[in-house]
Protein backbone atom coordinates (compact mmCIF):
# COMPACT_ATOMS: atom_id res chain seq x y z
CA UNK A 1 0.00 0.00 0.00
CA UNK A 2 1.07 3.40 -0.53
CA UNK A 3 2.75 4.99 2.44
CA UNK A 4 1.42 8.31 4.48
CA UNK A 5 3.84 10.86 3.80
CA UNK A 6 5.64 11.93 6.97
CA UNK A 7 7.96 15.08 7.59
CA UNK A 8 8.55 17.77 10.03
CA UNK A 9 11.63 15.80 12.08
CA UNK A 10 15.02 17.07 12.35
CA UNK A 11 17.69 18.08 14.76
CA UNK A 12 16.47 20.49 17.78
CA UNK A 13 17.93 21.40 21.29
CA UNK A 14 16.40 20.38 24.56
CA UNK A 15 13.38 22.64 25.00
CA UNK A 16 13.08 23.56 21.30
CA UNK A 17 9.75 22.90 19.30
CA UNK A 18 8.98 20.30 16.61
CA UNK A 19 5.73 20.02 14.19
CA UNK A 20 4.86 16.37 12.62
CA UNK A 21 2.96 16.13 9.63
CA UNK A 22 1.45 13.09 8.10
CA UNK A 23 -0.46 13.08 5.10
CA UNK A 24 -2.58 10.33 3.93
CA UNK A 25 -1.28 9.29 0.39
CA UNK A 26 -3.49 5.96 -1.36
CA UNK A 27 -5.12 5.45 1.83
CA UNK A 28 -7.76 8.62 4.01
CA UNK A 29 -7.39 8.93 7.11
CA UNK A 30 -10.53 10.35 7.51
CA UNK A 31 -12.70 7.37 8.48
CA UNK A 32 -9.84 5.79 11.42
CA UNK A 33 -8.45 7.03 14.39
CA UNK A 34 -4.56 7.80 13.78
CA UNK A 35 -2.06 7.83 16.05
CA UNK A 36 1.70 8.23 16.33
CA UNK A 37 4.03 5.75 17.77
CA UNK A 38 7.82 6.56 17.91
CA UNK A 39 10.83 4.02 18.19
CA UNK A 40 14.37 4.51 19.63
CA UNK A 41 17.42 2.70 18.61
CA UNK A 42 17.45 -0.32 20.46
CA UNK A 43 14.33 0.24 21.70
CA UNK A 44 11.04 -1.67 21.19
CA UNK A 45 7.72 0.41 19.85
CA UNK A 46 5.71 2.89 22.10
CA UNK A 47 2.63 4.70 21.73
CA UNK A 48 2.64 8.36 22.04
CA UNK A 49 -0.36 9.89 21.24
CA UNK A 50 -3.69 9.18 19.37
CA UNK A 51 -7.11 10.93 18.31
CA UNK A 52 -10.52 9.37 17.62
CA UNK A 53 -11.98 10.23 13.90
CA UNK A 54 -13.71 13.52 14.59
CA UNK A 55 -10.76 14.78 16.53
CA UNK A 56 -13.30 14.99 19.52
CA UNK A 57 -10.98 13.08 22.00
CA UNK A 58 -6.94 12.02 22.51
CA UNK A 59 -5.31 9.92 24.26
CA UNK A 60 -1.02 10.78 25.43
CA UNK A 61 1.44 8.51 26.85
CA UNK A 62 2.27 9.71 30.41
CA UNK A 63 6.17 10.96 29.10
CA UNK A 64 4.61 13.49 26.56
CA UNK A 65 1.40 14.76 28.65
CA UNK A 66 1.90 18.54 28.56
CA UNK A 67 4.12 18.40 25.84
CA UNK A 68 2.32 17.19 22.65
CA UNK A 69 -0.67 18.23 21.00
CA UNK A 70 -1.63 15.86 18.21
CA UNK A 71 -4.34 17.26 16.00
CA UNK A 72 -6.00 15.95 13.07
CA UNK A 73 -7.59 18.36 9.33
CA UNK A 74 -10.02 15.53 7.96
CA UNK A 75 -10.06 18.39 5.31
CA UNK A 76 -6.88 17.81 4.41
CA UNK A 77 -6.38 14.41 5.56
CA UNK A 78 -3.27 14.94 7.43
CA UNK A 79 -2.33 14.27 11.29
CA UNK A 80 -0.05 16.21 13.19
CA UNK A 81 1.84 16.35 16.32
CA UNK A 82 3.21 19.07 17.98
CA UNK A 83 5.85 18.62 19.83
CA UNK A 84 7.20 21.51 22.56
CA UNK A 85 9.72 20.99 24.98
CA UNK A 86 11.41 18.62 23.74
CA UNK A 87 14.28 16.23 25.60
CA UNK A 88 16.62 14.23 24.55
CA UNK A 89 15.30 11.08 25.39
CA UNK A 90 12.48 12.05 22.64
CA UNK A 91 14.68 11.60 20.17
CA UNK A 92 13.47 8.34 18.21
CA UNK A 93 11.74 7.71 14.59
CA UNK A 94 8.12 8.97 14.82
CA UNK A 95 5.82 6.98 12.91
CA UNK A 96 2.08 7.57 12.43
CA UNK A 97 -0.01 4.90 12.62
CA UNK A 98 -3.75 3.41 12.05
CA UNK A 99 -5.19 3.16 15.94
CA UNK A 100 -6.57 0.28 15.58
CA UNK A 101 -7.98 -0.51 18.90
CA UNK A 102 -9.09 2.91 20.32
CA UNK A 103 -8.08 3.54 24.30
CA UNK A 104 -5.28 0.91 24.18
CA UNK A 105 -2.35 2.89 24.45
CA UNK A 106 0.35 0.61 23.23
CA UNK A 107 2.20 0.30 19.93
CA UNK A 108 0.73 -3.13 19.24
CA UNK A 109 -2.40 -1.10 18.93
CA UNK A 110 -1.57 0.78 16.00
CA UNK A 111 -0.35 -0.31 12.81
CA UNK A 112 2.14 2.15 10.17
CA UNK A 113 2.69 1.73 7.01
CA UNK A 114 5.52 4.91 6.07
CA UNK A 115 8.95 5.30 6.90
CA UNK A 116 9.06 7.64 10.01
CA UNK A 117 10.30 10.60 10.56
CA UNK A 118 13.45 10.81 12.71
CA UNK A 119 13.64 13.47 15.40
CA UNK A 120 16.39 14.06 17.81
CA UNK A 121 17.11 15.95 20.92
CA UNK A 122 20.41 17.30 21.64
CA UNK A 123 21.23 18.35 25.17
Amino acid sequence: QVPPVESGGGLVQAGGSLRLSCAASGRTFRDRAMGWIRQAPGKEREFVASISRSGNNRYYADFVKGRFTISRDNAQDTIYLQMDNLKPEDTAVYYCAENRVWGNLDAGSCVSWGQGTQVTVSS
